[in-house]
């Protein structure tokens, strides 16, 4: 436990020296960063032999983390929670469908795509989960999808058999896009011994909604974690990190944003 806490401190002060002060990037109107973005991140995502690597490592190092949780098993009985998106589920042709169109995410062309059930897996994920299930772990599933993908979302995991896929473990948006409400619905009966997600926002209520600086603050005092109760995903196609770059002002034009993303752009 002492190494632990001394490779922790190593890290956050490793990661606080690594930052220095960089001008940022000139203007350049040639340069568009949004809607083309997010294609270039789905080429990396659906291409490279990087991206599977991460997953796999993610997932393989998750099944040991759980060998020890259920080592130590207390009086609850025992769960994971999930995200759904980028996380269990691959939807990098949405991305680039809405960007080769030059359009960004809107509600009725994302529900016309989840309607197709057509998303694969990503590396990793169902072999873990199938895993967790065999060892007696429940697997919840939190979700930002609408509850009018019920259906559909159910169908989508249902078709790469995941376990606990039913209407009782699947949790979508209400009223909030805060997950900390569903999780405390899962923690009145279980012990959730790990969270997955793609977006730091899946994690815990500390991330929600939180300027750049705040988020990247938090990352670095919740270091112990990351790896062991938190396993993330890569997406660099959309998430919070984005919409904290502008405030989460999403109604602001693509123009708009994209010229504060370019503003936070390091160049030399």
């Amino acid at each position: 436990m002492k190494m632990k806490r001394i490779f922790t401190a190593a890290l956050i002060i490793g990661l606080f020296a690594c930052k220095t002060t960089r001008p940022v990037a000139e203007k350049n109107t040639a340069t568009t960063l949004i809607p083309g973005g997010p294609a270039w991140a789905a080429l990396w995502q659906q291409q490279s032999g990087e991206y599977k690597a991460l997953c796999l490592q993610a997932y393989q190092l998750a099944a040991l983390r759980l060998d020890q949780y259920l080592a130590a098993k207390g009086s609850k009985p025992l769960a994971v929670v999930t995200d759904i998106d980028e996380t269990v589920l691959d939807n990098s042709p949405y991305s680039v469908h809405q960007a080769l169109a030059g359009k960004g995410y809107d509600d009725k062309s994302w529900m016309d795509w989840t309607a197709k059930v057509a998303a694969d897996t990503v590396p990793g994920a169902p072999s873990f989960f199938k895993y967790a299930a065999a060892r007696g772990v429940k697997v919840f599933y939190i979700t930002n999808r609408d509850e009018r993908e019920r259906a559909v979302t159910l169908q989508n995991l249902q078709r790469y058999q995941f376990p606990d896929a039913d209407d009782q473990h699947l949790f979508l948006k209400t009223t909030t896009s805060g997950k900390e409400p569903r999780r405390q619905q899962v923690l009145q009966q279980y012990e959730i011994v790990m969270l997955f997600g793609d977006n730091l926002g899946d994690f815990a209520a500390i991330f929600d909604k939180k300027p750049v600086g705040e988020r990247n603050a938090a990352v670095l005092q919740s270091a112990a974690s990351f790896g062991s109760r938190f396993i993330v995903l890569p997406n660099p196609m959309y998430g919070d990190w984005e919409g904290a770059l502008y405030n989460f002002q999403y109604k602001l034009s693509d123009q708009q944003k994209d010229s504060i993303m370019k503003s936070r752009l390091r160049n030399y």
